[in-house]
């Protein structure tokens, strides 16, 4: 057993200290890859929220709640076009600046093995639900040759899990560039595999963040009208 590691945080790079003391002697040793001041920023989803989204309450105006619902997700689900669809979205973290800046180093300076930060709470939220497949939502090849990998599909890699390749996207302008407006009336950018049984499988999404949620909503749409029976979506933030 390593009392003393020197493992440094990937985030912040500062050695971490341990903490020691008879519980930590006793347990079976867990491999430090953040320090706890980096934890500590990591704002955690919680309270009530609404069913849909996880947005949470305590930020939200009444005016834009109804019941356990937040006013985007009823805008959804009013619209014949788009109602059902997406059974239900998990975010496990507020989209703070710390976080934001994270995902940037991740996504986009390509830092990799920052995935491991979220393996834990990836697998926990798959083992509580079972899902036949998980889908990661992709990338255009343009866009995969820029980033270098797909953060989806790697922070499910990272958590020991198989991604299921059952979606390709068609390339588009990226989704940070466009209005909210834009957003919501994107066509469909997304094409199934053929080959992939989807007819009467239980889907978990898996993407980065959660915002308007039009990405999401366009592949489980995608998926349900192929044969899938169920579509919940696990994003880190919203």
């Amino acid at each position: 057993m390593k009392l003393f590691t020197q493992a440094r945080c990937l985030i912040c790079h500062e050695i971490i200290q341990p903490e020691m003391g008879w519980k930590t002697i006793f347990s079976v040793e867990k491999e430090l890859i953040i320090c706890s001041t980096c934890e500590g920023k990591f704002e955690m989803i919680k309270g009530e929220q609404c069913k849909l989204c996880s947005r949470p309450f305590q930020f939200l105006d009444e005016r834009f709640r109804h019941g356990d619902m937040c006013y985007d997700c009823k805008r959804w689900e009013e619209e014949d076009d788009w109602t059902g669809y997406l059974d239900s979205n998990h975010s496990i973290y507020l989209y703070n600046d710390f976080f934001k800046e994270v995902m940037a180093a991740f996504k986009f300076r390509g830092d990799y093995v920052l995935a491991l930060i979220f393996a834990e709470k990836i697998k926990d939220f798959y083992t509580k639900i079972q899902p036949d497949l998980i889908v990661p939502i992709p990338l255009s090849n343009e866009r995969l040759y820029e980033r270098g990998f797909n953060q989806a599909a790697a922070l499910l890699i990272e958590s020991g899990l198989t991604p299921n390749m059952s979606l390709t996207r068609i390339h588009s302008e990226k989704q940070s560039k466009k209005s909210r407006s834009e957003r919501i009336h994107i066509p469909q950018v997304f094409e199934v595999v053929e080959q992939i049984e989807l007819i009467g499988k239980h889907i978990l999404l898996v993407d980065d963040i959660y915002t308007t949620g039009s990405t999401l909503r366009h592949a489980a749409k995608l998926l349900k009208e192929s044969g899938a029976k169920r579509v919940q979506s696990l994003t880190l933030a919203r």
